[in-house]
């Protein structure tokens, strides 16, 4: 195993987190820069209605979510994380340039490889943090939030990118950029993961060889999966009203899975397995309502804010980049202030910084009640509203989500790292569906301003909840966490 400690360090970390760090933001500047422009492009070029692109974003977003537990698990059983994160880019880069393709059926097996390359990639980028860090290493919470900055780097480039590029040239030159960023974050893993030592290599090289039937080894049988797996995904999202039961009944199958896991696991792991469960139904909460933001927010700035400064209009798609622009921005503070607390006694819980994440969220769209009855009653709302919005939707999910990543890669068994990651990752799955959902109420008799109020009463209701459970999750792991 490499010696980290002769690595030149990196804002107080292993030097080799940089490489994570911008692998991590170059996938991100290919995500997010197809999906600021998703919408909008099945909208206006593929000519969808509203509620359609809507429904098909939630089955698209949803499958990306749910593969990272398939991914997982062949990553622990199988490949390695290292494997599998490089199988994940190139397929990913591939599914960015089909998408320059203008046409249904390329556009729905753009979707499908997609789909099928970010399981093997997301889950095992953040197990991969993870493993660099001892079990109480005080500088976890900073370091994941310090990654997370990488993910908030390539979201406040993409939109800019592909969203200007999009406008100007068409909408498949914006996806084909995103391409370019996949390939420049694979040839960046390639070429330093050298320096991660044997963190996240195969766990059995043997295994690989070994055959699954007759002729047919355990890899080759994992590619010809992987290769089949790619028109089935396709076909879910064009059909987007399957996924909304396949998400549910697929992920619980496998949530009981990780039950079973935790029922023949010892007593200490046992309670932790539980805890991160417990917790992945409170993520679930936050991201169906964060994840409005490639919805009805991004509809309700197009047709209902006054996007002009001076002379200039703000581009659409532009508004994708405040949140990851916020993060940036306060991503080091944030990860100076977890560092510095966990020296000390003030430092709260992992829960209780959740509980706080969803307070914020709550805040958020009580301003985007505001806006909605503003554009309600002159209708424009003011992008400064907008922005405060983003605002706080960061500040809270800084609070949640790099805490969360860093708080199941602490809990979970070596054993187990990659597939609970992919289970935390699953909430993404489940609350992205419901986000498809609550998304479309925004075209019914509710309209913004009753579905935005729903919103911030779930949240606060949730965020209580949450708060008052703490003691008994802190029992459950048997420490401060």
């Amino acid at each position: 195993m490499t010696d980290l400690a002769k690595q030149r360090t990196f804002l107080g970390h292993p030097g080799v987190m940089c490489m994570l760090f911008f692998t991590e933001m170059w996938e991100r500047v290919s995500y997010y820069g197809m999906r600021a422009i998703l919408v909008l492009y099945m909208i206006q070029g593929l000519k969808y209605a509203d509620a359609n692109a809507y429904s098909i974003y939630g089955a698209f977003t949803g499958l990306v979510y749910m593969t990272p537990l398939l991914g997982g698990i062949i990553a622990d059983r199988l490949i390695g994380n290292q494997r599998a994160i490089i199988i994940g880019c190139a397929l990913m880069a591939l599914g960015n340039f089909v998408l320059m393709v203008e046409n249904t059926l390329f556009f729905y097996l753009a979707l499908g490889i997609l789909i099928i390359g970010n399981g093997f990639f997301k889950a095992n980028m953040s197990t991969l943090v993870g493993k660099l860090y001892e079990q109480d290493d005080p500088r976890r919470d900073g370091a994941f939030t310090l990654f997370y900055m990488g993910v908030n780097l390539g979201a406040l480039i993409a939109p800019f990118a592909c969203g200007t590029i999009g406008a100007i040239y068409g909408w498949n030159y914006g996806f084909g950029f995103a391409g370019v960023g996949m390939l420049l974050g694979l040839t960046l893993f390639v070429s330093f993961k050298k320096h991660l030592g044997d963190r996240g290599l195969v766990p059995k090289p043997e295994a690989l060889k070994e055959p699954l039937m007759p002729g047919i080894s355990k890899y080759t049988a994992l590619i010809i999966g992987s290769i089949v797996s790619i028109p089935v995904a396709a076909a879910l999202v064009s059909q987007a009203e399957w996924v909304k039961i396949i998400v549910p009944v697929f992920g619980c199958a496998f949530l009981l899975y990780i039950v079973y896991e935790a029922i023949r696991s010892t007593p200490e792991e046992r309670g932790k397995i539980f805890t991160i469960l417990i917790l992945v139904i409170f993520s679930i909460t936050f991201w169906a309502c964060f994840e409005q933001a490639g919805t009805s927010i991004t509809i309700f700035t197009e047709n209902l804010v006054d996007r002009k400064i001076f002379n200039f209009e703000i581009p659409t798609p532009w508004f994708q980049s405040i949140n990851p622009m916020f993060i940036f921005a306060l991503g080091i503070p944030f990860s100076m202030l977890w560092t510095y607390l966990g020296k000390t006694s003030l430092n709260p819980t992992s829960p209780l910084k959740m509980s706080l994440g969803l307070l914020q969220l709550a805040a958020g769209f009580f301003v985007m009640v505001i806006a909605a009855k503003a554009a309600a009653e002159t209708g424009k709302a003011s992008l400064l509203l907008i922005v405060l919005a983003y605002f706080l939707h960061t500040t809270g999910e800084l609070c949640l989500s790099p805490v969360g990543l860093s708080m199941v890669s602490k809990l979970s068994p070596a054993r187990l790292g990659a597939l609970l990651m992919g289970a935390w990752l699953l909430s993404a799955s489940f609350a992205n569906i419901i986000a498809g959902i609550i998304a479309g109420f925004t075209s019914g008799d509710a309209g913004y301003t009753g579905v935005f109020m729903l919103i911030v009463k779930v949240a606060l209701v949730v965020s209580i909840v949450l708060f008052l459970i703490t003691p008994l999750l802190k029992k459950l792991v048997g420490k401060k966490f």
